[in-house]
């Protein structure tokens, strides 16, 4: 069997746009799936060709709703019973990803629940892309390549020339990643102190560091209801800084986030593609993660090293 002929990629029905780019990046045709529903909401899905014996490579973002986790889930039982010889689970946006610790007493870990429930449906190997804590890779026992999206986001924060950058962190936790960029950059970094009124909801930012006459990206990993982005940007803004863009990995934007994006002091704000984003918002722009996925597939089919992959 050659190479090309022992992979299949298939794709859950939310992600299908990200896995089609990535079979074009790998000369592939992507594999016939068909998921059928019932009028209750159940559903089922069958591959409607051979995977006895191949390498299956299931893409699916774990994004709200929890029917795109069901889904994955049952993929991965249907290959394990139609014989695949390996099942390797493509998460671009792992769900569930901030809980993924006790913080409260009791609450549940639900990044674990997840690792757990994939484990069990029998998957052999993990790709995903900028979990929300590094620790939810040591949840599997199973391989975890872990990607970065500063593959895609470094050089275009590069492409724009901007002077006097600076690279802040909406909140003391990302602090390790925005020192990351900073460092790459050759720039200066600024930290945001967040306290929060409850979940979702930020009460009031401080800023530490010097943003007066300065052009600030500011960095994360996921953008969800954009208020602490936003209202770190009118902050910065209001401290003297010049510009306010915002970089992140994935594009949650739920609720009122396209509406505070819009109205608030960003120029623009940066996503990759791993969640698709409908509400078309004019400061908004996805860059294809596509490639990069691709790329690491085509080393773990040919056991090749993946580590070049990553720019930092």
């Amino acid at each position: 069997m050659s190479e090309k002929n022992s992979f299949l990629v298939f794709s859950g029905t939310s992600t299908r746009y990200l896995a089609e780019k990535i079979c074009a990046n790998l000369g592939c045709s992507l594999g016939n799936l068909l998921v059928t529903r019932f009028s209750d909401g159940e559903f089922a899905v069958s591959y409607e060709e051979s995977i006895r014996g191949r390498d299956v490579f299931l893409v699916q973002s774990t994004f709200p709703n929890s029917d795109n986790l069901m889904e994955l889930l049952l993929m991965i039982d249907a290959a394990k019973r139609a014989s695949a010889r390996h099942i390797i689970a493509v998460i671009p946006y792992f769900g569930w990803a901030r809980q993924d610790r006790k913080d409260k007493p009791r609450v549940s870990i639900g990044a674990k629940l997840v690792a757990d429930l994939l484990s069990a449906a029998g998957i052999n190997r993990l790709i995903t892309m900028d979990l929300h804590a590094d620790q939810i890779q040591g949840f599997f026992n199973v391989p975890v390549d872990h990607l970065y999206a500063s593959g895609v986001l470094l050089p275009y924060m590069q492409s724009l020339r901007i002077k006097n950058l600076v690279v802040a962190s909406p909140d003391v936790g990302g602090s390790k990643r925005a020192s990351t960029f900073a460092k790459y950059l050759g720039c200066p970094l600024v930290l945001c102190n967040k306290t929060r009124a409850r979940a979702n909801v930020v009460e009031s930012i401080q800023i530490i560091g010097d943003v007066k006459d300065k052009n600030v990206i500011v960095v994360d990993d996921m953008v969800d209801t954009a208020g602490t982005i936003t209202k770190a940007a009118d902050v910065m803004k209001a401290a003297g800084a010049l510009s306010v863009r915002a970089c992140a990995s994935h594009c949650v934007m739920s609720g009122p986030a396209s509406e505070r994006v819009q109205n608030s002091s960003l120029e623009e704000i940066v996503f990759t593609d791993s969640i698709p984003y409908s509400n078309r918002c004019a400061k908004v722009k996805q860059l294809s993660v596509a490639g990069m996925f691709a790329e690491t597939i085509r080393r773990i089919v040919s056991n090749q090293s993946i580590s070049s992959q990553y720019l930092v």
